[in-house]
């Protein structure tokens, strides 16, 4: 499966009110998403930030979230950690050899994403409860693509996932939408999964949403914010997929988690896991983060 992620830096469309004030840092949204089906167009996604915005500036009206904490999507609690541009073949080792040691409960699906360059490494000494993704891959079949990487490639290494879209990759790297789209699509229609943009079938997608603000800063959307949009998203889903969709995809929260927020965001119903950034660095808090999924259980 593919893994992508996108980011949208500017600000929402719409038009402003009172109750926009109140959440005025979701100006900048990260998420995966691409045509929906064969019929739909890039300008669905425009449609899909606008709704998000209507649904934030409505907040203030709302009651607030439901009761129980359990997990409105039907999937499996997901957690990713995003190695970026980190490690050397000594400290991969180290973090590979915590993260084989970590007890994680069995009802998350874990995946790392190590850098290019140590993909086998990891693929060759991390225990199978873990599976490996690329950070990144070419919109098509290797060739003539001095330093890019193809999902062949990425294949043949074993990965299952891939990340594409990243905000790092959007605006210090420059790609926008439709590259990504391309991307994502490619990387599905070869079986490898996205959370993504540009995309045929929802069946291989994870949706990670991350405010921009909060990537590698040490600032953290309060588990309310988060929320809030991740009914957001959900609803979106409902209203312009299926409620088939909207169950079984899974949303799931980036932006400076760690082992001492993780707990707390996991209880809102609508946060389905996390895509974590540094924190994916340290064995043991990842493990925390993944044991994370048992503040399901816990009434709200």
């Amino acid at each position: 499966m593919a893994v992508a992620s996108t980011s949208l830096a500017s600000q929402m469309s719409g038009p402003k009110s009172a109750t926009s004030i109140s959440c005025p840092q979701f100006s900048g949204l990260r998420k995966s998403f691409s045509k929906l089906d064969n019929s739909v167009s890039f300008s669905t996604s425009q449609a899909f930030f606008q709704t998000v915005d209507s649904h934030l500036r409505l907040s203030a009206d709302r009651k607030g979230c439901r009761a129980v904490v359990a997990m409105a999507g039907s999937g499996k609690f997901f957690v990713g950690g995003n190695w970026k541009c980190n490690g050397t073949k000594d400290s991969i080792s180290k973090l590979v050899s915590d993260l084989n040691n970590a007890q994680l409960e069995s009802d998350v699906d874990v995946v790392v994403a190590p850098p290019f360059l140590y993909i086998d490494q990891v693929k060759n000494s991390l225990t199978d409860r873990i599976e490996v993704s690329a950070q990144n891959c070419w919109t098509g079949k290797g060739g003539a693509f001095t330093g890019e990487i193809s999902v062949e490639q990425v294949k043949d290494l074993g990965c299952k996932w891939v990340i594409l879209g990243h905000s790092e990759r959007r605006h210090v790297i420059g790609e926008n939408d439709e590259f990504i789209g391309k991307k994502a699509a490619y990387a599905l229609s070869q079986g490898v999964g996205v959370i993504a943009y540009a995309i045929p079938s929802w069946d291989n997608v994870v949706i990670a949403y991350e405010p921009v603000w909060a990537i590698g800063t040490g600032k953290v959307a309060s588990p309310e914010q988060a929320q809030e949009v991740h009914v957001a998203v959900r609803d979106w889903l409902t209203k312009n997929v299926s409620a088939e969709v909207a169950s079984k995809t899974r949303i799931i929260y980036g932006g400076s988690v760690n082992g001492s927020n993780s707990s707390d965001l996991a209880k809102k119903e609508d946060i389905d896991g996390f895509l974590v950034g540094g924190a994916s660095l340290k064995g043991p808090e990842f493990a925390t983060i993944v044991n994370s999924v048992t503040a399901k259980k816990v009434a709200a």
